[in-house]
């Protein structure tokens, strides 16, 4: 893959809605990851010698884009930017789940920003109807991360 091919898959990546992308092809190997916005350098294994045939990401980015959904009702909000974990550690159980009565100051997730850990607590007594966002998916402020009915 030549340095055209490269920045073009760039341009892509950062386009789609993807947050991860890897690509290995002989002794050449690419690895792109989003964390707010960022788009990680790519990595070669190897110099390639020959050049390899254009990628299609867009046909993948297209299948990959999460559909948008309008929520009305009450909503728990993310307090800032960073990386939504559903759970306190990879193999551990949810802190909530759909359906879950949640008492006012429970932490119903974890939110990291520049490599600090930040418990979300619940602002109010609710009931979580939904979780909009999946774990490990960087969010915004603002951004809507449970609709909850209030209790």
């Amino acid at each position: 893959m030549d340095m055209k091919q490269i920045k073009a898959l760039l341009q892509e990546f950062d386009a789609s809605t993807l947050s991860k992308l890897k690509i290995t092809q002989d002794a050449f190997s690419i690895e792109l990851e989003k964390n707010i916005g960022v788009v990680a350098a790519p990595m070669m294994a190897a110099p390639v010698a020959v050049a390899a045939p254009a990628i299609a990401v867009s046909a993948v980015a297209e299948s990959a884009a999460p559909a948008a959904v309008a929520h009305t009702g009450d909503m728990i909000v993310s307090p800032m930017v960073g990386t939504f974990y559903a759970s306190p550690s990879p193999d551990s159980a949810p802190f909530v789940k759909v359906g879950d009565r949640v008492k006012k100051g429970q932490v119903i997730a974890v939110l990291e920003a520049m490599k600090i850990m930040n418990e979300l607590e619940a602002e109010f007594d609710c009931k979580i109807v939904s979780i909009l966002v999946s774990d490990s998916q960087a969010v915004e402020y603002d951004m809507p991360l449970f609709a909850v009915e209030k209790l």
